[in-house]
């Protein structure tokens, strides 16, 4: 296929193909999401909704070496949550809120209700970062936008060195995308598959 070069980006050496690729879009998106956020040492990240973008922010915000936290009401995810690296799974903005909160929440889900309710498990100075579309406005009140000093952060693919950092971490084994391998012969399979939302978490489709 012909490109423009710099519509193009190097693979880290030994990175698979399969595992890269959703790295371009939903991996490149976290990343940049928790980034953009600017987290200091020591603070906790949230993650809202744990699917295809979820899984992998996840396991970004743990391995940059931070407390981490998935909001989840999915129960019969919370192992496989676990197992990604979070060390708090929590069922919404309350919960996050009695365990004393975080400082950056990262809306991978495409639910504004979610993202609104997590407000509420907001430290001060905190920041919420919107990476998930929906066509719902999220709701904040104008008390925890001043007295918690919240900053609402809109995100999406942002500087080029993120796509380099975020394919990094795959390449050292520390962030794993799960995925579904699809033959091009078997492409519509594939689609069906991701339609009904029956792939956890990205079908990959692989040319040879």
């Amino acid at each position: 296929m012909v490109a423009n070069a710099e519509s193009t980006m190097l693979l880290p050496v030994g990175l698979d193909y399969a595992l890269a690729a959703p790295i371009f879009c939903a991996g490149y998106t976290v990343w940049s999401g928790l980034r953009w956020a600017n987290p200091q040492p020591g603070e906790k990240i949230a993650i809202i909704g744990i699917g295809g973008l979820g899984h992998l922010a996840v396991q970004y915000a743990k391995a940059a070496g931070f407390y981490t936290i998935a909001v989840s009401r999915s129960k019969d995810k919370e192992k496989m949550i676990r197992g990604l690296g979070a060390d708090e799974v929590v069922a919404d903005g309350a919960a996050l809120e009695a365990i004393g909160g975080a400082d950056v929440i990262l809306s991978t889900s495409n639910s504004s209700k979610s993202a609104s309710e997590a407000v509420r498990g907001i430290r001060p100075d905190g920041r919420l970062v919107i990476m998930g579309l929906d066509t719902e406005p999220v709701q904040i009140s104008p008390a925890d936008l001043i007295l918690k000093r919240i900053k609402i952060v809109g995100s999406q693919q942002n500087n080029r060195e993120y796509l380099y950092e975020a394919l990094d971490f795959v390449a050292k084994g520390k962030v794993k995308p799960m995925i579904e391998k699809f033959a091009l012969k078997d492409i519509e399979t594939a689609y069906d598959k991701v339609e009904k939302g029956d792939v956890r978490f990205r079908a990959v489709i692989c040319m040879n």
